[in-house]
């Protein structure tokens, strides 16, 4: 991934709690007809040494998981906050003579590694009590595995295929205007708030990156 200095995140913490906020990745792999890329919901994971790990499932009729079986080498992109940024927002446009253009800002975290396929289930069952435990969580009436017969659970178990990546590799980009002065950021972050809304997630996001309010 292309990353400027000014927009690098390396901290581990940070980029585990960007993929819980967004648990929502899109694996990519290689196989025999080429590329291949599906969004999966991921539990991350971080062990006392600092290690990240990522599970999660595919159906048995996703034939991705035989790409895997073949070769596990692969990426998971995690998206965040993203949203255009216009020229008209910054305050230098005026000072500069209208050298400014348009820009996107975005957070993003890529994890790459061999994934390993799991075909155990109680290793799946643990894993989709784990997901509906995070994802019910906020639910009025939160569901869970058990509220479902036990052979039903059982068949669905063998429709699954489980993975888990340690990564090799983690990479975090917050493109949040870094690069900017604080008057241009703080144009932006007024501007991302007027067209997004008051409660922007991008415009939060800015002003943490930045220090600014």
């Amino acid at each position: 991934m292309y990353l400027p200095t000014a927009f690098k995140q390396d901290d581990i913490q940070v980029q585990a709690e960007l993929i819980r906020q967004y648990p929502l990745g899109l694996l990519i792999t290689h196989g025999p007809d080429g590329f291949e890329a599906n969004p999966i919901p991921f539990l991350v994971d971080i062990d006392t040494a600092g290690q990240l790990t990522l599970r999660a499932h595919l159906s048995r009729g996703n034939a991705q998981w035989k790409s895997l079986a073949a070769d596990g080498q692969c990426m998971v992109v995690f998206q965040g906050e993203e949203g255009y940024v216009s020229p008209s927002w910054y305050p230098s446009k005026k000072q500069n003579g209208g050298k400014t253009v348009p820009t996107w800002n975005y957070i993003t975290v890529q994890v790459s590694g061999e994934a390993t396929l799991i075909d155990n289930s109680d290793w799946l069952l643990t894993l989709l009590h784990e997901l509906t435990t995070v994802h019910e969580g906020g639910q009025r009436e939160p569901w869970s595995v058990s509220d479902a017969p036990e052979n039903f659970i059982a068949a669905q178990l063998k429709g699954i295929v489980g993975i888990e990546l340690i990564a090799r590799k983690t990479e975090g980009k917050w493109k949040l205007n870094q690069n900017r002065t604080r008057e241009d950021v703080s144009g932006v972050i007024q501007g991302l708030r007027e067209h997004q809304g008051p409660q922007s997630g991008l415009a939060s996001s800015m002003a943490k990156a930045n220090s600014l309010k």
